[in-house]
Order: C-alpha cells, then sequence, then structure tokens
C-alpha cells in the first residue's frame, strides 16, 4: 500500500499543471510584419504559445480576460547587442570594470541587468561578449532558463575573440600579463580552437573583432584576416551558431562580410562597395547608435542638441547608407555602454536617423528574429511563443511610446502585470 501512495504520488507531481488560457485585450495589435498596427484586434495565449489574433477572438470558457486599454501589443522585443555584464562607462570606465571589479559583483549586477531589461519588454536578448567575465553569461542563462532569476531569453557569446595584442586593459609594463577583455587568437588554427571551446562551454554565438586598435588612441585597423575570421565562421555556422563580428573600417567590414559572418556590429566605416557585399551576402548590420551618442555625452560633454558631434554623425551617415544599399538591419544599442532597461535609446536613435517607426519596430522584432534564426518569435502569430509587450499609444506613429511598457509576457506568464 505504502508503495502504491508513493507511486500515485510520483505521478501527480510529474504531471504538469494545466496551463492558463488568456485573452488580451488592448487598443491595437502591432504584429511585428506589417507596419501597420491592427485596431480592434485581441490574442488569445494558451500555455507558452500565442493561439489566435485577430478581431473576432473571443475567450473560451475558463480563459481570463486581461484588458489593456489605450495600449499597443506587440512582439516581445529582441535586443540585438548588448552587454549584460558591462555597466555604463560614465560609472566605472571599461578598463576598471575589467581588471579591479570582482566576477560575483559584476555577477550580480549582470542579474538585475536582465531583470530590468525583461521589464523594459525585451523578451529575448543577444549578448555579445562578457569583457573579461569568461563564461559567466552561460550561467547566467542557465539560471534564467531555470527560473531561478527573471530575464530574457539569452543568446550568449561567452568569451569573444581578439587578435594577439590588439585589444585591452593596455597601458602595463610590456610583457607582463593583464587579464584581458576577450580571448586572444593568432592564426586560423587558434580561432578554429578557441571557438569549439566557446561552443563547449554553452556559445550560441562566435564574436569576432574584426578590427580594433593595437595601442591607446591609435585609429582602428584591421587585426584579424580573413582566413582567421572564416575559420571561426566554419566552427559557427558548423554547430549552428551564429558568427559575428565587430567591424569599424571598411576592410574589417570587407574581411569579415567576405568570411560569411551573420552580423557586423558598428559599422561606422562602411561605403557603399561594403554595404553592397553586406547586401549580396544578406550580412545584417547592427549600428549601435546609442553607443555613439552615449560616448558623445560622456567623454565630449554633449546635451544632446544639434548638430551632434562628428563621431555620432558618422554613425548616422553609415547607418542611412546601409539602408540605401537595402542592408538587413538589426536592432541592437550596444547595451551595456548605457543604461539596461533603457534599450529603446537605440530605438529612437535609428528613427532620428531616418528609419521610420514602424521599421525600427519590425527590426526589433521580426527582423531580429529572422536575422538570428529564431523561427519561434518576433510576431504575433498562432504557434509561436507568447512573448508580448503591450505599450501605451501607438510606437508605430513614435517609437518612443516603447519606453512606456504596461504589460510583459513570456512564455505564456505574465512577469510585469498592467
Amino acid at each position: 500500500m505504502r508503495r502504491l501512495i508513493l507511486l500515485f504520488a510520483a505521478l501527480l507531481f510529474a504531471t504538469p499543471a494545466l496551463a492558463e488560457t488568456l485573452l488580451l485585450r488592448p487598443a491595437r495589435v502591432f504584429d511585428g510584419l506589417d507596419p501597420r498596427p491592427h485596431e480592434g484586434w485581441s490574442v488569445l495565449v494558451e500555455g507558452e504559445r500565442i493561439a489566435a489574433a485577430g478581431p473576432s477572438v473571443t475567450a473560451p470558457t475558463g480563459a481570463r480576460t486581461i484588458e489593456l486599454p489605450g495600449t499597443t501589443l506587440m512582439p516581445g522585443m529582441i535586443e540585438g547587442h548588448s552587454h549584460l555584464f558591462l555597466h555604463p562607462y560614465n560609472e566605472t570606465l571599461w578598463d576598471d570594470q575589467v581588471l579591479h571589479e570582482p566576477l560575483a559583483l559584476r555577477t550580480a549586477r549582470a542579474v538585475v541587468h536582465a531583470e530590468k531589461t525583461l521589464m523594459a519588454g525585451f523578451t529575448t536578448e543577444r549578448d555579445l561578449g562578457t569583457e573579461g567575465a569568461g563564461y559567466a553569461d552561460v550561467g547566467l542563462k542557465q539560471a534564467i532558463t531555470q527560473g531561478i532569476v527573471p530575464g530574457p531569453r539569452l543568446l550568449v557569446a561567452t568569451r569573444a575573440n581578439v587578435a594577439r595584442g590588439a585589444y585591452g586593459p593596455k597601458g602595463f609594463e610590456p610583457g607582463v600579463l593583464v587579464p584581458q577583455g576577450a580571448e586572444e587568437i593568432s592564426g586560423a588554427d587558434e580561432m578554429t580552437r578557441a571557438a569549439r571551446d566557446q561552443i563547449a562551454a554553452g556559445a550560441d554565438v562566435i564574436k569576432m573583432y574584426a578590427d580594433y586598435h593595437y595601442r591607446p588612441h591609435e585609429p582602428s585597423r584591421p587585426t584579424m584576416t580573413e582566413a582567421e575570421i572564416a575559420a571561426g565562421v566554419a566552427v559557427a555556422h558548423d554547430a549552428g551558431r551564429l558568427a559575428a563580428a565587430h567591424a569599424t573600417t571598411a576592410e574589417g567590414m570587407r574581411r569579415a562580410a567576405l568570411a560569411g559572418v551573420d552580423t557586423i556590429e558598428h559599422g561606422y566605416g562602411g561605403t557603399p562597395e561594403v554595404f553592397k557585399l553586406m547586401h549580396d551576402r544578406k550580412i545584417a548590420l547592427c549600428p549601435t547608435l546609442g553607443a555613439s551618442e552615449a560616448y558623445a555625452r560622456y567623454f565630449e560633454h554633449w546635451n544632446g542638441q544639434e548638430p551632434a558631434p562628428e563621431g555620432v554623425q558618422e554613425n548616422r551617415r553609415s547607418f542611412r547608407a546601409a539602408l540605401k544599399a537595402g542592408v538587413p538591419i538589426c536592432m541592437g544599442g550596444d547595451v551595456g555602454v548605457f543604461s539596461h532597461g533603457k534599450n529603446w535609446l537605440e530605438m529612437e536613435a535609428m528613427q532620428r536617423a531616418g528609419m521610420p517607426a514602424s521599421q525600427v519596430l519590425i527590426a526589433a522584432t521580426s527582423g531580429n528574429a529572422q536575422i538570428f534564426h529564431l523561427a519561434d518569435r518576433g510576431a504575433v502569430r498562432p504557434g509561436l511563443l507568447a512573448d508580448l509587450v503591450a505599450v501605451d499609444g501607438d510606437p508605430t506613429r513614435d517609437v518612443s511610446a516603447v519606453e512606456h511598457v504596461r504589460f510583459v509576457m513570456k512564455g505564456g506568464t505574465v512577469v510585469r502585470a498592467p
């Protein structure tokens, strides 16, 4: 009898709880694909998936209705370029974060950053390197997945990869080993080894620095050969992962594009020839306009008035040239340079630089989902994950509406109630 009772108890607790059915009733729905919002639509959620969306969706028996008056319901936004283990440089300079902040402190900050990001309506995030914090992003991703701490669904790059001698921190006695903000490689074989080690440790993305500066205050120059980048790309793609390249010079971008990366980050020095190459090869640009603006605020005392400093203007010009060339645009701001939870600063900068608000929203939802090969999210469609956000007003007219988040759902679970 005791064995039967124990068996019954085991079966009882092994049976998953019945998922809640919810009907969401906003003023309108931006579906992530159509630039025009759908007035009067409702969305039905069953378990972790969207069951139905449209103008005549009704709540089945037993469903709970959540009224969201005055809001636009949209897919959970996808942050394309972040560093959860960094915090703004006007608080602590990058060198000091890498060299002097204990890993436990940096991890505690990252946990807080992840929650702020989720509460701001970003339900997926690509984190492009821990900047000296090793593989701590893998542990953070596991903690979020297991429900230990709240945060977005993460794609992580772990250590990232730089050419030997071409990163930092720097400024110490030559020959003294100093902790670096990324993994150093020299040659295609070392790149292959590093990429395989990172994937084995949990990396979803292999990030490489196609260019950088060898010494402080020098201009950026190509630092990785095309063969080195191609080696990282080959390992990433063979393993079903993404390959991303930091590149700010035309030559670094050209090498990265020829090597077959999926995204190029920053792209400040892009030329019409490079952007045509990216367009033809369907390589996305992640312009990080928000980071440029943050640097100008911190280090050039820019107050936001126009004309903006030259570094900001250069980034805007490259962004507009990429748009003109038809390059796929990733929405990603290099968050960590500026505050987590204010990821929308990049979206506002994209609109200011000439991208229509509705296209910015598409980039932040279905666009990033397509670029990152995430077929289960990014749009309000039956069968997709119920990662949903409601914001006050209509962000297809003015993207700054995404600052005002009223409701956040991740996988059918309400994490921020109206």
